[in-house]
């Protein structure tokens, strides 16, 4: 079999993938929008006609046409060079960070939507004492805000999800900048806006924007939170707000999220204490005490939570500079996919990155495996709290979606580019309102006040999503006319 590229040499380009197998990886991305499709096969027992069995096979054939190294896609999300496996996908990601040639990632959602991501600021020589050194009251502090979650719980038992997720952003406010700014709701939204805004034309002022809200808890932090830690290593360092803001968004996704799921794992076991070997990776020895068998369970869920459920499903990294790996020479301005429900699970026995789950650093970040830490406290203290359960699922039989107008499928893709691009005025306008909200938005008016960080909040918003729609139509007309 020979393919377009012809055979890899020491300067080679990476390989482009041909028609038919863009539409079948196209499809895999596709299929992760719709859970429902495995249910026929499951039923069957054809684990193989699967959405993952079916991208397993995909992915085998990729690797085996490619001597296993990384691949051009295309797809209607963008071109794509794809790695095969995970060990491959991690080592030149490490390897071009390293050698700085990495621009500003971005996550990239099930369908198709990029948003940014926290950016990684870590100050050097700080993070080592947090992450692995004493708790400075973390148990007690998971336990005061994991009790006001489960004494909430419904009349049937149940969690509220929302109830956990203000509960646990609260817990990580708490723990990352200090009792004074658990009730702050107003940071962890601006701190999440920021960082879904990174690399975008808002992210300035919304970082600027947190730094206003973060400096009273900076200027004088409790000693025992993980921002009163950094103070005491780095005080001075521009940075500190940035790297403050990065824990607070990792803690907050390890614990709201992660924890969450982890214990929907912990649920889904037969046995009280989840001692299963799907869970413990292990079954408990002779003679172990229970509590240490329920810890154990609970880190193995965290762990399996952020391996098969990662909150960064997939990670798209631009180039911007060329760099060479595996044999070959990949150019500025192509982007790398990594994507973890592609490439299955890992093979070696030992615990997930934490990094690639919550980070994306490509060379690891050590807040991140704080992040974790703390999330395993949570899950923890659940677990021994209370016994998780998952409520059986229901499902309402329904008719499939209508077909809709026959004529409009059949009417020719193209066409709908040719739309999108006799509508550019229309984007140009819808432009030139992001820019003008952008604008308002700058205004120093709205400074000093929660209500006016909210209306600016607010304003930004809007200003994304208008450049957002607009950058999205017209690459879609691309795509459709090509």
């Amino acid at each position: 079999m020979t393919h377009a590229d012809g055979p890899a040499t020491a300067a080679a380009r990476p390989e482009t993938a041909w028609p038919l197998e863009n539409v079948l990886f196209s499809a895999a991305l596709a299929a992760r929008r719709m859970p429902w499709a495995d249910l026929p096969a499951r039923t069957l027992g054809l684990d193989a006609l699967t959405r993952d069995g079916l991208t397993d096979r995909l992915m085998a054939h990729l690797r085996s046409g490619r001597a296993g190294r990384p691949v051009r896609l295309r797809t209607p999300f963008g071109a794509f060079l794809v790695p095969l496996t995970r060990a491959d996908a991690e080592s030149l990601l490490a390897g071009a960070d390293g050698a700085g040639a990495l621009g500003t990632p971005s996550a990239l959602a099930a369908d198709g939507r990029r948003s940014g991501l926290s950016p990684h600021v870590v100050p050097a020589g700080t993070w080592e004492a947090p992450a692995q050194g004493g708790a400075g009251g973390l148990g007690a502090q998971v336990a005061e805000h994991l009790a006001a979650v489960t004494g909430a719980r419904r009349q049937d038992g149940t969690l509220d999800p929302d109830r956990w997720q203000a509960g646990m952003l609260r817990l990580s406010r708490r723990v990352v900048l200090g009792a004074e700014a658990a009730e702050d709701t107003l940071l962890s939204e601006m701190v999440s806006a920021a960082a879904g805004a990174a690399g975008g034309r808002a992210y300035e002022a919304r970082a600027a924007a947190v730094r206003r809200r973060m400096a009273p808890y900076l200027a004088g932090p409790e000693p025992g939170c993980l921002a009163g830690r950094l103070a005491a290593g780095d005080r001075g360092v521009p940075e500190l707000h940035l790297a403050v803001a990065h824990a607070l968004s990792l803690v907050s996704a390890a614990t709201a999220v992660s924890a969450l799921k982890a214990l929907a794992l912990l649920g889904t076991d037969a046995d009280a204490c989840g001692t299963r070997a799907g869970v413990t990776g292990a079954a408990p020895s002779a003679g172990e005490p229970a509590g240490q068998v329920l810890d154990r369970a609970a880190d193995r869920a965290m762990d399996l939570a952020l391996e098969q459920y990662p909150p960064l499903s997939a990670v798209v990294y631009p180039l911007r500079a060329p760099f060479g790996a595996q044999g070959l020479a990949i150019g500025a301005g192509e982007e790398i996919l990594y994507d973890p429900a592609l490439l299955g699970p890992r093979t070696e026995d030992g615990r997930t990155d934490p990094a690639w789950a919550l980070c994306g650093n490509p060379s690891g970040c050590a807040v991140a495996g704080f992040a974790a830490r703390v999330g395993r406290e949570v899950v923890r203290a659940a677990a021994g709290a209370v016994r998780p359960v998952v409520p059986p699922a229901r499902f309402a039989v329904g008719c499939p979606p209508d077909a809709g107008d026959s004529r409009a499928v059949a009417a020719p893709l193209a066409s709908y580019g040719a739309r999108g691009r006799a509508g550019a005025d229309r984007l140009d306008r819808l432009d030139r309102h992001a820019e003008s909200l952008s604008a308002c938005a700058a205004d120093a008016g709205w400074n000093g006040s929660e209500a006016g960080e909210r209306f600016r909040t607010v304003l930004l918003a809007h200003a994304d999503r208008c450049a957002r729609a607009a950058a999205e139509v017209r690459s879609a007309a691309r795509w459709l006319a090509d």
